[in-house]
């Protein structure tokens, strides 16, 4: 998807219900955890007390955190406000380093743009959410670009639908019921069995189309990209105004190429092609 409201704050409930596993669990290094994803795009500067506020913890607590952050060079201050510094990006990078996917989905995201003219997305599901860990966007104006890191609900995006239709009915429910169901729109789904029924069909045809329900005017396709063993590990996804194309338009011209770009990635993850080699296959592939 390329437009939307901004990504939902994560809230102190839940930053703080981290389930603790017994005695190998290291407090300290979750409430380091807790602090940093306190920081997000509405909240980018905070002073020490709504840190504390947002991450669950006391302020003395937060402090230490912050400033032992702060000497690894992760935060930094003004003498007031707390920031993240760009080394925290080392972070979220040695995740998408260690996958082989993303260097795998890149180029073929690429030619799929080239092709359908609409930005295209990766995600990856995580609780009730979807996180963006890719995006190759067009050139048209969008009202807000959604960047690597990029927070939505799965209940009512197109990526979120396909990643829930790899999962168990009843984990979908699990996930579903727990979600903080808000008519964004109102075209948006927030009954649970409704929603459960659109998983399933999305399921069922492999692939998901989502009209309106994130954002006015916002259509979005999304399709899965599965491992060697057949199970959802990511999915893409392309997206349009719909005052340039309408949802039937999107389905019927575009479906095409965002399956055989999914295809293309899950084939490639399966088969574990060195990166060096992806790119010259891409155009020939789709």
């Amino acid at each position: 998807m390329a437009t939307t409201s901004s990504p939902p704050s994560l809230s102190p409930s839940n930053l703080a219900k981290t389930p603790a596993p017994g005695d190998s669990y290291v407090q300290s290094f979750a409430r380091g955890l807790q602090v940093i994803r306190s920081f997000s795009a509405d909240a980018p500067r905070q002073t020490l007390t709504e840190v504390a506020g947002r991450s669950g913890l006391t302020r003395a607590g937060a402090r230490r955190i912050l400033l032992t952050l702060q000497s690894l060079g992760y935060v930094e201050s003004d003498g007031k406000l707390f920031s993240l510094t760009p080394r925290i990006l080392d972070l979220g990078f040695a995740y998408l380093s260690s996958m082989p996917i993303w260097n795998l989905a890149e180029p073929i995201m690429e030619t799929l743009v080239d092709e359908v003219k609409e930005s295209c997305s990766a995600a990856v599901l995580e609780g009730t959410d979807i996180i963006y860990v890719l995006r190759v966007p067009t050139h048209k104006i969008m009202s807000i670009s959604l960047g690597v890191g990029s927070r939505l609900p799965a209940y009512c995006t197109s990526l979120g639908r396909v990643l829930l239709a790899g999962m168990p009915d009843e984990d979908v429910l699990s996930r579903l019921q727990a979600s903080d169901r808000q008519a964004l729109t109102r075209h948006t789904l927030t009954d649970v069995n409704a929603l459960l029924a659109k998983v399933q069909a999305t399921r069922k045809q492999g692939w998901s189309l989502v009209n309106q329900e994130l954002e006015e005017g916002l259509v979005s396709l999304a399709a899965p990209v599965m491992n060697r063993e057949g199970r959802t590990v990511a999915a893409l996804n392309i997206s349009g105004q719909a005052n340039r194309t309408s949802a039937k338009l999107m389905q019927d011209s575009m479906l095409p190429a965002l399956l055989a770009a999914a295809k293309t990635v899950s084939r490639l993850l399966a088969l574990k092609r060195p990166e060096q080699s992806v790119k010259s296959d891409v155009r020939a592939t789709l």
